[in-house]
């Protein structure tokens, strides 16, 4: 049996103090957590010597008890290993590794260091086994990428997790309107319960993609909207498209200017958990400058060349 320095597991000195010791311990257990590593065998063991080393560091009377254990833990040991009184306990030392696995199962917390000196995992023992306090699962967040149309509409996702080495699906419903950097929570799906505790909650973390024309900002979208030349000056109707795959007729009024911007109300993005509530389309006005000119179109434009060029 191997001597257990859980100072030097949580690295802190023996002086340390309890506020230290708590705060060694969440860093190191956030750090090697199991489901931060799915299917790491080095991780799921040092993540257990951590919570090993607090049950008895964070605890003052088997800190205590530690501490005053010493250099003496052999003697400790061989009187366990014979049968006899374990010195300082008043009880006898018999159980074997076997008997360990049969009370404690293969997934045992503990190591035999522990359950040799401080009796368990600090809970009572029911029918010869442990009962172990139920501990709620972590809570899991995971990157979730959609495109501007699908943040717009909402949708549903089907997403592939890994939970300890072992593959599920989970169906999960996106509602409309979410910004980039939300937190859409999908209760019970993250980290396994432990000792018959709840399963924590998956968070998926929205990114959104980038839009070819379209740019989203809070509940608003801007887009712009490219008009013939003729139609900026005379006035006339353009198509102004939308994230629902329809379009707005726009009705662009006589002598309008590049840059000039549009208001198309309550077509922009939907409000989360209010889907009547939303935010508006901006179109900005481009001039679509034609590429090439027939004869006829050539005339008319040095028509209004020259017509620019007299005096009014």
């Amino acid at each position: 049996m191997e001597f257990k320095d859980y100072y030097g597991t949580l690295g802190v000195p023996k002086m340390a103090s309890a506020v230290e010791l708590k705060r060694a311990y969440r860093k190191l257990a956030r750090e090697s957590h199991p489901d931060m590593h799915p299917g790491d065998v080095q991780a799921e063991a040092r993540f257990k010597d951590i919570n090993e080393a607090y049950e008895v560091l964070g605890d003052p009377a088997k800190r205590k008890k530690y501490d005053q254990l010493g250099a003496n833990w052999r003697d400790y040991e061989q009187a366990g290993r014979n049968g006899g009184p374990v010195p300082g306990t008043g009880t006898h030392r018999t159980v074997t590794a076997d008997e360990l696995r049969d009370l404690f199962g293969a997934e045992d917390p503990f190591s035999d260091f522990f359950h040799a000196f401080f009796g368990g995992g600090g809970g009572a023992r029911t029918g010869g086994r442990r009962a172990r306090r139920a501990e709620r699962g972590t809570d899991v967040e995971h990157p979730l990428e959609l495109t501007l149309e699908e943040a717009f509409q909402g949708t549903t996702r089907h997403l592939r997790l890994s939970d300890h080495g072992a593959d599920r699906t989970v169906q999960v419903r996106i509602p409309a309107g979410v910004r980039d950097g939300s937190r859409v929570r999908v209760a019970g799906e993250g980290g396994r319960g432990r000792a018959g505790g709840s399963a924590g909650d998956l968070f998926l973390v929205v990114r959104l993609l980038p839009h070819p024309t379209m740019e989203r900002r809070g509940q608003d979208l801007y887009t712009k909207v490219s008009v013939p030349v003729t139609t900026a000056v005379l006035g006339g109707d353009v198509d102004v498209a939308t994230l629902s795959g329809g379009s707005l007729r726009l009705k662009v009024p006589p002598m309008s200017q590049a840059g000039q911007v549009f208001r198309l109300r309550t077509h922009g993005m939907p409000t989360p958990g209010k889907p009547t509530e939303r935010g508006d389309l901006y179109a900005t006005l481009e001039l679509r400058i034609p590429a090439a000119l027939s004869d006829e179109a050539r005339a008319h434009y040095e028509a209004l060349r020259a017509l620019e060029g007299r005096p009014s």
